[in-house]
């Protein structure tokens, strides 16, 4: 769901694309002006039916940005950072930095999407009343349009997690327990087995004779099962180590190492007498120049040793995470997340003061859990 294409601004959150938006594009045009269109509004041209199937998939994909900015606007106007929309593959994706502070905030923003895409097949629907029987094509565009609006108002509201739907579910047993990270396993539960009934569908469909649209379901519910797994474990982690700082989990006065020796001297010295799978490297100014891990180390075959440098095999400083003492914990695993190493130094006034390792995390994830 990375965006590929940037599209600019509207209401200020910006909008992008991803590459698999042209794919779906393309699909959804042909299907419009192979079979929807023609059977809808007979005895066209074909150049008609194309011109039409266009305009029609691009309104749709206006009404999916529609549905996401109402998201996206609700959820600026509760307080939270929105970094941007993306359209892709299976629609549109909001992108906000953290989560509802309260249910009522949730349930608000969760609403918001599915209100505006049935808001709008209602107008479609009604277009389409007003027009009928005067210009055909037309009507039948718009028809197709207050159709698609509306089924993606109601999968929408599927109480699975993360579609808006569970969401609600979510901020509905939140509001009741009080116990949001409960809540969010429950959605996620629901999630998962949304996702498995969605497979289990789509593969009786294409067996039965549905051909593609049976593997596009299929492929919708493994996105949904795939999706509530992840988005439950970060929602977790989000309510359970909200309140730490980097300094709480972080492994004080990391054992450092130099640039310039060689992996067998780094073995020897720093690796086996010490418990550490990860090294800071520095060169002779004292400045951190990488960052080398036993992953690193393993790679370099053992006639190399002598001869390569700690600096040859480290993570280069700039592609390391790096992050202050008082940074909140949360977005530094993040980011962690997607880094060569996982791994993430701790810089106070330019000094490292510590590093950040998966096994920190996970420990920090199990101390909350006993304390909760």
């Amino acid at each position: 769901m990375e965006e590929t294409v940037p599209l600019g601004r509207v209401a200020g959150v910006r909008i992008g694309a991803n590459w698999s938006l042209l794919l779906v594009f393309w699909l959804i045009a042909w299907s419009l002006a192979d079979a929807q269109l023609p059977h809808g509004a007979p005895h066209h041209s074909s150049a008609a039916y194309w011109m039409t199937a266009v305009v029609a998939t691009a309104a749709f994909y206006a009404c999916l940005l529609a549905h996401e900015l109402a998201h996206a606007v609700v959820a600026r106007r509760s307080g939270m950072v929105v970094e941007g929309i993306v359209l892709w593959l299976f629609g549109g994706v909001s992108r906000l930095k953290g989560e509802a502070a309260t249910a009522r905030t949730e349930l608000r923003v969760a609403l918001a999407g599915p209100a505006t895409s049935l808001g709008l097949g209602l107008a479609f629907w009604a277009l389409t009343v007003a027009i009928d029987g005067h210009v055909a094509l037309l009507a039948a565009a718009i028809g197709w349009l207050g159709w698609v609006n509306a089924v993606l108002a109601v999968f929408n509201l599927a109480p699975a997690f993360p579609l808006d739907g569970g969401r609600v579910l979510r901020a509905v047993l939140w509001q009741r327990s009080g116990d949001k990270a409960a809540a969010t396993a429950t959605a996620g539960r629901a999630g998962s087995a949304f996702g498995y009934l969605l497979m289990a569908f789509g593969l009786l469909a294409f067996f039965g004779g549905a051909g593609v649209g049976g593997l596009w379901l299929v492929f919708l519910g493994w996105f949904v099962f795939v999706a509530a797994r992840s988005e439950a474990a970060s929602s977790a982690l989000e309510s359970e180590l909200g309140s730490l700082t980097a300094a709480d989990v972080m492994t004080r006065h990391p054992i450092v190492a130099p640039a310039t020796a060689t992996v067998d001297r780094l073995l020897d010295e720093w690796v086996y007498p010490n418990r550490c799978s990860t090294f800071p490297i520095v060169g002779t100014d004292g400045e951190l120049v990488g960052l080398v891990t036993l992953r690193r180390l393993k790679r370099v075959a053992p006639p190399d040793r002598a001869t390569t440098t700690a600096a040859e095999v480290a993570c280069p400083i700039d592609e390391v995470v790096t992050c202050t003492p008082d940074e909140a914990l949360v977005p530094v695993v993040r980011r962690m997340a997607g880094s060569p190493d996982q791994r993430a130094l701790v810089l106070h006034d330019g000094h490292l003061v510590g590093i950040i390792s998966p096994t920190d995390v996970t420990r920090a994830h199990e101390h909350a859990q006993l304390r909760r």
